[in-house]
């Protein structure tokens, strides 16, 4: 998920997680959150970019739309997938490319039924080329879904039906392992028709311009300042959602939230990195290693030198991970070595599938001064001024700055300048590759290692380098084509695909988030993912 998540979305370092607190801002007056045990408050350090399942690409968005809206499936514990608005397992075919599943008797939050073409709508307004949306390449495995969304074919012949108000037919491409995984992701969000065309482009902006199948619903959001979740009350399974509501404060400084949490107004914070040693043996202290990677984009297109391949592996070997991760972070995060994380896909013998991904683009200092020095000859300059953008938080400017020495003190003759923007902002200059280089990250969308590495395709609209590499798409297309029934086979090919993407320095990765927090003892039920959306709070309660 793009830097979003990031996006999905923690305060550490530059991350987009949710920290409970109060929506009072901390004052220590408003005891409310906790007081009856319906009620919790939570912190987000950004807004909601977009509540339309179809233009959503962050993790704020998606963990959002995750506890307002329900798909077929959701994901449970154990990060597998489990029945949402589906009834149960969908029947496949013998090839096991048609999928045919019931839906439950559910509702939107105006009364109207959940029905199947709801999703047929949704799904064919996300592939439609009007649409413009960034994540259309995710509906690709649906039969037709690439051709409509390259305008070769019209939205209505997108491989999926309603057979009837209760049944949905999905045609594939190919068969995937996880596939029903993938069902869980917002962008496979039903809407319902009728209230998206009344609303028009307002749809998903405000409150009132959404509708709600999920566990809660969206009120009182405030651009920029705060929104609240309140319990559906129309949601099939509301019986088994604990709070009233759920208040987001939108508080940008990590310190601020720690405050709230020492006042008393906070059942939990995330701890900043100068203060984790003073709580680590605290009752509530808990760490957390996560499956987001923060990484360094390089924009080839439009930077003439970031084509230099010899300058952006300088770049690459210019940063010291290890010291960023114990200075700037101490919270669990660990320094990346490459762009898929660790402990999240493991190979057929159980291995870890970044045991076969190796880089030479690692902080090495002399390595970094040769490839300059040999960079500036190809180039016939000495000296090279690039601007970094990044988020607006104030630790997200400490951050830019460790990275600005680093690069400056071991590489001489070049000048970072750091340009820093609100959230919203920073996703629009990337998606129209506005900037020369940046710092964001990006959070799984579904469990596997192809999550990360089709973004750097050629043809895929995330891609927001401008590298493309006719052996990397190769690697890719067989990875997710002649080899999807050939587990090492097509582990190995994606190791290669990721080999090259970091001997070519495309991106730098940097780390790979972690999360020290404390937590009250009496918040229970919290789940968190590593792919899609981070946070559900259907089962969540205050328990004194």
């Amino acid at each position: 998920m793009k830097n979003r998540k990031l996006k999905l979305l923690s305060f550490l370092c530059l991350s987009i997680i949710l920290i409970l607190s109060a929506c009072s801002g901390g004052n220590g007056k408003d005891k409310k959150s906790s007081g009856d045990g319906k009620n919790l408050r939570l912190v987000s350090i950004s807004d909601i970019p977009s509540m339309d399942s179809s233009l959503a690409t962050d993790a704020v968005s998606f963990d959002a739309l995750n506890n307002t809206m329900e798909g077929l499936y959701k994901i449970g514990k154990g990060d597998k997938a489990v029945p949402g608005i589906a009834k149960g397992e969908p029947k496949k075919s013998k090839d096991g490319l048609t999928w045919t599943i019931d839906l439950r008797d559910a509702k939107w939050s105006n009364g109207d039924k959940v029905k199947a073409d709801d999703f047929v709508y949704a799904w064919r307004k996300l592939v439609n080329p009007k649409t413009a949306s960034e994540y259309a390449f995710i509906m690709f495995d649906i039969k037709n879904a690439e051709d409509i969304n390259k305008g070769k074919k019209k939205p209505e012949e997108l491989g999926v039906k309603a057979i009837d108000d209760n049944t949905l037919e999905i045609k594939l491409t190919r068969e995937l392992p996880y596939y029903k995984e993938l069902l869980t992701f917002g962008s496979f969000l039903p809407q319902n028709e009728k209230f998206v065309k009344e609303k028009g482009k307002k749809y998903g902006t405000s409150a009132e311009d959404t509708l709600y199948n999920g566990p809660f619903t969206l009120s009182d959001w405030k651009t920029e300042d705060n929104y609240t979740l309140t319990k559906n009350k129309k949601y099939w399974d509301k019986d088994k959602v604990k709070l009233d509501s759920v208040n987001f404060k939108v508080v940008k400084e990590p310190q601020t939230a720690l405050n709230m949490y020492n006042a008393g107004d906070l059942d939990e914070a995330l701890i900043p990195a100068e203060n984790v040693k003073k709580y680590k043996k605290d009752k509530a202290y808990n760490t957390e290693l996560e499956s987001r990677v923060y990484f360094m984009r390089l924009n080839q297109k439009d930077v003439p030198e970031f084509k230099n391949k010899s300058l952006r592996k300088a770049m690459a070997q210019a940063i010291d991970r290890e010291q960023y991760v114990k200075s700037n972070l101490n919270n669990g995060s660990k320094a990346a070595k490459s762009l898929v994380p660790i402990d999240f896909v493991k190979d057929t013998k159980g291995k870890d599938y970044t045991g076969g991904v190796k880089s030479d683009n690692l902080f090495n200092k002399v390595e970094a001064k040769k490839n300059l020095d040999k960079a500036k000859q190809e180039l016939g300059k000495d000296k090279f001024t690039f601007e970094l953008l990044t988020y607006d938080q104030d630790n997200a400017k400490k951050d830019a700055e460790y990275f600005k020495e680093q690069i400056e003190q071991n590489l001489p003759g070049v000048t970072i300048k750091v340009k820093q923007q609100p959230y919203k902002q920073k996703l629009k200059l990337e998606a129209n590759m506005d900037y020369q280089m940046s710092f964001g990250r990006w959070g799984p969308d579904y469990p596997d290692a192809m999550t990360f590495l089709e973004l750097f395709t050629s043809d895929n609209v995330m891609n927001e380098t401008g590298w493309k590499n006719d052996d990397y798409d190769k690697y890719i297309k067989d990875a997710d084509g002649k080899l999807l029934e050939d587990e090492e086979k097509r582990i190995k090919s994606m190791q290669s695909a990721e080999n090259l993407l970091l001997d070519e320095a495309v991106v730098v990765p940097i780390y790979q988030q972690g999360n020290a927090r404390l937590t009250k003892d009496y918040v229970k039920g919290i789940e968190r993912h590593k792919f899609g959306g981070d946070t559900d709070l259907k089962n969540a309660s205050i328990e004194k």
